[in-house]
């Protein structure tokens, strides 16, 4: 089935929400807990997590256009910090219920059923239940004109990672830290890799990591 620009644009709304989101692929999966300059923790689901460079250790997120209270990113503008947590199976239904919009004053947390955790003094809440996590400071935000959305960039400052997941290269085993990956808006999946290749060069093929 074929496409073009004019029938994309044609599409009914929440049909081309669905099928432009899932052009992209599987994506990460992470729960973002803040807290606002008065006191009140979140926490919301987001899909478009990116790795932006290692040294400095840098990761970035796409925030939506501001067409309604976007509590995360006032959050972490306010606090400057904020908490990556990623999304296993045993709590991809609360991970998804996140994404309801609820008033400023209430914690996700809480409406959801999930459990806030302050690790050593971190500024910022953690999710309990999740088994791979990391702390950032925020660096960066650029606005995107063309479509209103924002890019929210920060430097890695923790990490939680759990042992038998961690290899010795410092590679992270995202199956057997239970990682979720998403498609789309609305649909979930679970990790199984494939295998590990080494390094391309231009006169050798890869060989599987064992």
């Amino acid at each position: 089935m074929l496409i073009n620009s004019d029938q994309i644009e044609q599409l009914e709304t929440r049909y081309r929400a669905n099928l432009i989101n899932s052009l992209g692929g599987f994506k990460s999966l992470v729960l973002i807990g803040t807290k606002s300059a008065a006191g009140t923790d979140n926490l919301a689901i987001f899909n478009s997590l990116f790795h932006l460079g290692a040294n400095p250790a840098l990761c970035g997120f796409i925030v939506r256009p501001d067409v309604s209270p976007r509590h995360t990113m006032q959050n972490i503008l306010d606090t400057k910090y904020f908490t990556v947590n990623h999304v296993n199976e045993g709590i991809y239904e609360n991970a998804h219920q996140t994404s309801a919009r609820y008033p400023a004053g209430v914690s996700e947390f809480d409406a959801v059923k999930l459990t806030r955790e302050y690790l050593e003094g971190f500024p910022a809440p953690f999710v309990e239940e999740t088994h791979l996590k990391f702390g950032c400071e925020f660096q960066q935000k650029i606005d995107i004109e063309i479509n209103g959305t924002s890019m929210i960039i920060a430097k890695i400052v923790w990490i939680d990672c759990p042992e038998e997941a961690l290899m010795t290269d410092g590679f992270i085993d995202l199956e057997i830290a239970g990682t979720m990956a998403g498609s789309g808006l609305d649909s979930y999946y679970k990790a199984e890799e494939v295998g590990r290749l080494t390094y391309a060069k231009p006169d050798k093929w890869p060989s599987k990591i064992l």
